[in-house]
């Protein structure tokens, strides 16, 4: 039997060892089950919910945004692309500011690099440097998404 789209990205995503553990695969798993159907949905959204879903506090802030996404009835992710905006604002002194700029970039589909002399713990950095792989393995994937 053949894979849908969803289990296709979860399989790229594990052959390429890109799941931290358990919790992250599930979470993405979760995020894409509830929300890959909606219209907003994009490869970009695909990779910051990857990113999101590394932790507990990051999968309930996107769980919130996502619900909030789809009961407004949203038909792209500008809304979440300004929020993203706001909130890199208020981390300007801590890493959660590359996160949401990262996440900007990727619901956007632009090219982001971390500057290497950015004052980022290496925890930050590490996050940084997986979700970027892991959009590319998104990305190189032949996965036929119904709307991409």
């Amino acid at each position: 039997m053949a894979m849908n789209w969803k289990e296709e990205y979860i399989a790229a995503l594990d052959e390429a060892k890109l799941f931290e553990n358990s919790g992250h695969r599930t979470r993405f798993k979760e995020l894409l089950d509830c929300y890959g159907g909606f219209p907003f949905f994009t490869k970009g959204l695909c990779k910051c919910i990857y990113m999101s879903a590394w932790d507990e506090e990051h999968f309930v802030i996107m769980l919130e945004t996502l619900t909030d996404m789809s009961l407004g009835r949203e038909r792209n992710t500008g809304e979440m692309t300004a929020k993203g905006d706001s909130l890199a604002i208020e981390h300007t002194e801590d890493g959660e500011y590359y996160l949401y700029q990262l996440s900007i970039a990727l619901l956007n589909n632009q090219p982001w690099e971390l500057d290497p002399h950015a004052a980022l713990s290496d925890d930050y950095r590490y996050i940084v440097t997986q979700t970027l792989k892991a959009a590319e393995v998104i990305d190189q994937a032949d996965i036929e998404h119904p709307k991409n």
